[in-house]
């Protein structure tokens, strides 16, 4: 069995794959100071809860918070005996290829989502990930990545307002019935939502003029299907695209002999 961690800014999410389809996952806050053994009490309890008795004996990791990868390569070794493959590491190859300018470090979770968007639906992709950063990550026809575009996340926006607007309260992101509000409240939601729709469709619509192909727009992360609400932004969605990602990259490893190393 593969256990297949996804490290987020925010949280992380370790998901069970047994070689066709995703047994479990779960999502725990991301923290810098958390131990392998907390990670494993948390862990084997969730799995005894859910009645999953997984033999894991290989581990992958992908993490844009490099902090933590020590204690999950420790968890990986003293709990389940093996090393872990670690995205972004000269030992764990990709399928792709990587198309930037020289000496630019593209975070290993827009690498393995275009993994996943290239294995799914061919190239010519544009990967919309909705997490702490919103993300844009540009696929070639071959599935090489070749840049995209950043910008702050909905949650740091909403957080950044209220911080810099001492009158301005904090609101839950949603789709409002009105674009114009009619209270604080309403007001700071038709901002934000209508706003993020108007930055999704501008944002691909002149990666697709700048590609000059017809390209697929992918969404991803917890808050895509919200925003899916507002406008043809996607054409398709899928939830478990850097999970899947991540075991597509452990399968192109294993195939090619390429052995992780400490």
């Amino acid at each position: 069995m593969l256990l297949a961690i996804d490290c987020g800014n925010t949280n992380t999410v370790f998901a069970i794959w047994d070689g066709t389809r995703i047994l479990a996952r779960w999502r725990m806050a991301t923290e810098v100071q958390r131990t392998a053994d907390e990670y494993f009490v948390w862990l084997s309890a969730l799995m005894d809860l859910q009645g999953i008795y997984a033999d894991i004996d290989r581990v992958i990791i992908s993490a844009t918070v490099p902090r933590v990868v020590f204690n999950l390569r420790v968890l990986a070794a003293r709990y389940f005996d093996t090393r872990p493959r670690v995205v972004g590491k000269p030992d764990c190859l990709l399928p792709v290829g990587v198309r930037v300018d020289p000496g630019t470090q593209v975070g290993p979770d827009r690498l393995v989502n275009t993994v996943a968007g290239f294995d799914l639906h061919g190239g010519d992709l544009i990967v919309v990930d909705f997490g702490t950063a919103t993300t844009f990550d540009v696929a070639d026809m071959d599935g090489a990545y070749i840049g995209g575009a950043i910008a702050p996340g909905v949650n740091l926006s909403l957080e950044a307002l209220h911080q810099a607007a001492a009158a301005l309260p904090h609101v839950d992101v949603t789709k409002p019935e009105r674009v114009i509000g009619t209270n604080t409240v309403a007001c700071m939601q038709s901002g934000v939502f209508w706003g993020y729709v108007g930055l999704i469709r501008e944002v691909t619509d002149r990666i697709k003029a700048e590609h000059g192909r017809p390209m697929t727009v992918i969404g991803t992360g917890g808050l895509a299907p919200l925003f899916a609400q507002g406008d043809a932004l996607f054409d398709v969605f899928e939830e478990d695209l850097t999970i899947h990602g991540l075991t597509v990259i452990h399968a192109y490893n294993e195939e090619n002999g390429c052995v992780p190393k400490d």
